[in-house]
């Protein structure tokens, strides 16, 4: 074959192949077998190996993978990825419908879509080409997983038609339950932990880091949003018409709605029809369908008000109790979760609840052997809602929560406005201790990923590690041959850890490599109690050091911005503690990341204008977020802080403003300024 007959056939075979892609997952109507298919496949992929020139970066041959990603890239929306305001009752969506009537003028027209139960993805493209798919993440920005969507065969590479030259479109990623089932399967015959739903796999499968096994997972995808600039649409329902002929898999299960009872009656009909769907839905999402009246609309911080979700009660079944536990996490907070007779409830057999806590227990009245109703709403483990008190036996003994730790014994203590008790024992209790050490490996902190799968727990059980700077100790001989049997509470099969030449290699070389990990993650890492993933970045951007964090007092740390008096009084508690000093400086000495670079540490200034300004933000605004202001105040020299003082220079006030900051600062006589005499004052110099 020569070159030019070669770069004929390898665009006839990209051709065909895209379009029985089409047919067989966006249509569902294959018009040749999976033989032939795979047929037209090889060779499309044997040319491309032989004339790699000719490869095309929106090749079908990209879907079957093989691309490894060590790490997703973190990148910005362009776009935030709002949520919606959820619904549960019928009465909500008219008061929705009455507020949408009262703020907009002419008449309005919705449309009602499924609300799928899946994992939330923003695919961009140029040109008619797939080149950028980002998860939800915060909002504000997500992770990279373009080469694995690259996978996902019921999402085009290439478009047809009339398509703009960029814009970008939102959907679900997501798993039947065919698949599910045929992944739980195959991995029950190789005795690996069964995902508890579909959701969690879908979710766990978008962020794997070999492509190949992405595609094997059969992931699907359903489209319903699109944004950019200058669409050709006047409203949302016309759009998705639109981008079904560009080759988008666009639900079926769409409809115009122009009153009250006709957005009842598709909510009614789909709480019934839900069950013979392929996949999980948990709502229905109603959408205002003009752009213009969307636009009128506008935004909270959080939401758009021209959309809603009604959410469906989650499905509930009746079983018997038979035992509680009491687990200890990280924090040293205590959960009984209830050991039940196994029972089928949306789609997987149910045989643990969770109690959440004393309180839950208490006014649930629970007793041993009690017949109760369990719940999954969308949560891993389901919960107790009640109990069918017809069916108690006489004599039935109470559930009570326990007094000690189940783990080390220590009295257990409740702080004052919180609901959970907890050990108090934070340095010998050894599930905390593990707990602490799991959570500074995990993905998020550290990512020391080959630790998982129970190697944190064998090596503390071998007395290798008690806190995360022995990791940094640890060396070849220390862990090679190590071995470890353990039951899987799942099926309830044997399963074997063993650190063979390889296994220890990939262990010291993740640890090596969590070096590099940014500061603002380390701070994370330390676990510090009720310091999360935002609050970290936040504390880290604002003090640079560990340093300067550690010696912060605590007016300091609650004039930063969303840190209260709860997050403040544990960092304080958290740096007093002479064994965390003393592991925090072995950390720095191992090389640990313990400040910001200088350059990254602030955005770039653009003047002085609130140089020496301390500035607070409350309410909601249009057109921008609360941190794309926090972000502006610092970008000319001014200080975010949450709440009101004598030191404030002036408060920027949005719609809601806080009634107890309105009443300060009339006290304090605090300048007040709205939105548009605060983008003046920034444009003066």
């Amino acid at each position: 074959m020569t070159f030019e007959e070669a770069h004929i056939r390898i665009k006839d075979l990209s051709e065909q192949l895209e379009q029985h892609n089409y047919n067989y997952y966006v249509l569902s109507q294959p018009v040749i077998s999976d033989y032939e298919f795979d047929m037209l496949m090889n060779e499309l992929i044997a040319l491309e190996k032989q004339y790699p020139e000719l490869a095309d970066p929106s090749s079908p041959a990209n879907r079957v993978g093989g691309t490894v990603t060590k790490e997703f890239r973190s990148v910005k929306h362009k776009y935030p990825m709002l949520s919606l305001s959820n619904t549960y009752t019928e009465e909500e969506i008219n008061e929705f419908d009455r507020r949408v009537r009262k703020l907009i003028s002419g008449e309005v027209e919705y449309v009602c879509e499924l609300k799928y139960d899946g994992v939330a993805i923003g695919l961009t493209y140029q040109e008619g080409r797939l080149i950028q798919a980002l998860t939800r993440g915060d909002g504000v920005q997500g992770d990279d997983v373009t080469r694995n969507v690259m996978t996902v065969r019921s999402i085009p590479l290439k478009l047809k038609g009339d398509y703009p030259r960029e814009f970008e479109i939102r959907g679900e990623i997501l798993l039947t339950h065919k698949q599910f089932r045929k992944i739980n399967e195959d991995r029950e015959s190789m005795g690996e932990m069964l995902f508890a739903n579909p959701r969690n796999a879908a979710s766990g499968s978008l962020k794997m880091q070999n492509s190949a096994e992405v595609a094997r997972r059969g992931l699907d995808c359903s489209l319903y949003y699109l944004l950019g600039e200058n669409l050709p649409f006047e409203n949302h329902f016309d759009s998705l018409t639109k981008a079904r002929e560009w080759g988008f898999k666009i639900s079926d299960h769409i409809s115009l709605c122009r009153t009250q009872g006709d957005i009842h009656e598709f909510i009614q009909y789909w709480d019934k029809a839900r069950r013979e769907l392929p996949f999980d839905i948990d709502g229905v999402v109603i959408k205002v369908n003009s752009y213009r009246q969307q636009e009128e609309l506008g935004y909270t911080a959080k939401s758009p008000r021209w959309a809603i979700a009604y959410k469906y009660k989650a499905e509930e079944a009746v079983t018997r109790l038979l035992s509680v536990d009491h687990q200890v996490g990280r924090t040293g907070a205590v959960t009984p979760v209830a050991n039940l007779e196994p029972v089928f409830l949306s789609g997987t057999t149910v045989k643990r609840a969770s109690l959440h806590n004393a309180d839950i227990i208490a006014s649930l009245d629970l007793h041993y052997n009690d017949f109760v109703i369990v719940e999954k709403g969308g949560e891993i483990i389901p919960k107790i809602t009640g109990v069918d008190g017809k069916l108690r036996k006489a004599g039935s003994e109470p559930v009570t929560f326990i007094s000690r730790c189940p783990e080390c014994g220590e009295i257990l203590v409740r702080q004052d406005g919180e609901a959970a008790y907890y050990c108090p024992n934070s340095k010998s209790c050894p599930p905390q201790i593990k707990g602490k050490l799991e959570h500074f490996i995990s993905r998020k902190a550290m990512d020391i990923q080959s630790l998982g799968e129970g190697k944190i727990e064998l090596l503390f059980d071998k007395g290798l590690i008690t806190r995360p700077s022995d990791l940094y100790k640890l060396v070849f001989t220390d862990l090679h041959g190590l071995e470890k049997e353990y039951d899987n509470p799942e099926d309830g099969k044997t399963k074997k850890i063993s650190f063979r030449d390889k296994t220890v290699y990939n262990i010291l070389q993740g640890i090596e490599a969590s070096k590099n990990i940014p500061f603002e993650r380390v701070l994370f890492a330390l676990g510090i109690r009720h310091i999360g993933e935002t609050a970290a970045k936040k504390l880290a951007r604002h003090f640079g050091s560990i340093e300067k964090l550690m010696t912060a007092g605590m007016e300091e740390l609650i004039g930063l911005p969303e840190v209260g008096e709860k997050m403040a009084s544990s960092i304080l508690d958290y740096f007093r503690d002479p064994e965390n000093i003393e592991m925090v400086a072995e950390l720095k000495t191992q090389g640990l990341q313990m400040h910001i670079p200088d350059e990254t540490k602030s955005p770039p200034t653009r003047s002085k204008t609130l140089e020496e300004k301390s500035v607070v933000i409350s309410g909601v605004f249009e057109g921008y977020s609360r941190e794309q202001l926090q972000e502006i105040v610092e970008q000319h020299g001014g200080k975010n802080t949450s709440s009101v003082s004598s030191k404030t220079s002036f408060i920027l006030a949005g719609d809601k403003m806080g009634p107890g900051k309105l009443e300060k600062a009339a006290t304090l006589n605090i300048p007040i300024i709205n939105l548009q005499e605060f983008l003046e004052m920034i444009q003066e110099k």
